[in-house]
């Protein structure tokens, strides 16, 4: 499961994994793949240091990236207080209202809220790269366009390569024009923040659009089979993401949102703005269908919809309150039904892939040569 992308990165299979969870990033690179940390829960720079300091540890050796979620356009003097007073009293009611219905309890006095989108503020992106650019990193992903061009800079004179997703073509040529290494096709059905392409339309349309730059395929890919068809589609490798939340290395921190997630069909997700504000693919709940809900105060644009809620989100993750209960994530989901380890998960992926290459080789004539 070789290209000519992992071939340079040196990793043995094409397989590009991001996750918040060290320890499953370490773990895909030295199962031999490709582990990307997120970053954006790092609004301390030691928190990153510490973490980056464990995954150089326990990667043997092996190569891994970083993600961040950097804004390609500059605000100046906008701080996150600023931003705060820009929301609405009847929004920051309707958080209330809603977490009183299911009697969500209150955090502990003093006890700060333990999620925050502060990771979209350029200041705090930046911060988190002075720390990366002190480790070996090979990759540096942005989750929201093309990063600033002095940081594409900054990375290729370290010798980083750096992704950028895009969900359309158009996004993908923007990508290119600004000098990224490798796109990241993520398609629809993908977790998280995602565009209205599916992944079938969108990889083949992004591979002909930035030629000869190398695409990776993200989004509803949990197969070897799938696999084979991104590579065959033109991809030079995948990215996945969701896959490895039910991952025994996995640290959820919650045993009711696993549960959720195992319990998940690939029909039980929505694209909803009830998390940041834009468009994000996450499980869907009574706390998405309030936000979705027409006679509801509607959602606010990114960032203001993640600073309203982040308090809420921590309550609700804290107590489990199963109604509200969720997490970014794919339509995969519905083959996410049974905890496995990371080295499970990749050797599932290339055993697949392996049988679907073989059937294409007897389709085609080819079987034994």
């Amino acid at each position: 499961m070789q290209t000519e992308l992992s071939k340079k990165l040196g990793v043995e299979h094409a397989i590009f994994g991001f996750t918040p969870f060290p320890a499953v990033a370490a773990a895909i690179s030295r199962a031999g793949g490709f582990g990307v940390l997120g970053a954006v829960r790092y609004t301390a720079p030691d928190d990153l240091k510490r973490d980056l300091d464990w995954v150089e540890a326990h990667v043997d050796g092996r190569p891994y990236g970083l993600d961040v979620v950097m804004p390609t356009k500059k605000v100046e003097g906008v701080t996150e207080a600023d931003v705060e007073a820009m929301i609405p009293e009847g929004h920051r009611q309707f958080v209330k209202d809603t977490l009183a219905k299911y009697g969500v309890p209150e955090l502990a006095e003093g006890e700060a809220a333990g999620w925050r989108i502060t990771g979209w503020m350029e200041q705090v992106a930046r911060t988190q790269l002075d720390v990366a650019f002190d480790y070996p990193i090979k990759l540096l992903a942005n989750a929201l366009g093309s990063p600033p061009a002095d940081v594409v800079a900054r990375a290729h004179d370290r010798g980083v390569l750096v992704a950028a997703l895009a969900g359309s073509a158009r996004h993908a040529r923007k990508h290119q024009e600004a000098g990224i290494d490798i796109v990241v096709a993520q398609g629809y059905e993908a977790g998280g923040h995602t565009g209205e392409i599916a992944s079938m339309v969108l990889t083949p349309e992004v591979v002909e659009a930035v030629d000869p730059l190398p695409v990776l395929a993200a989004g509803g890919i949990g197969s070897g089979q799938q696999v084979a068809a991104a590579l065959s589609l033109g991809a030079q490798g995948v990215w996945l993401g969701s896959i490895w939340l039910t991952t025994t290395e996995a640290d959820m921190h919650s045993p009711g949102l696993t549960a959720k997630l195992l319990a998940a069909g690939s029909g039980d997700t929505v694209r909803s703005r009830a998390l940041t504000g834009k468009p994000a693919r996450q499980l869907r709940t009574e706390w998405t269908d309030a936000w979705d809900d027409p006679n509801g105060p509607g959602t606010l644009p990114m960032p203001l919809q993640g600073l309203l809620v982040a308090e809420a989100v921590s309550r609700i993750q804290k107590y489990e309150v199963a109604p509200l209960l969720g997490t970014p994530v794919g339509q995969i989901v519905g083959r996410m039904n049974s905890e496995r380890s990371v080295q499970a998960v990749l050797d599932d992926l290339t055993r697949g892939f392996e049988r679907a290459v073989d059937r294409i080789n007897r389709i085609a004539g080819r079987s034994g040569q």
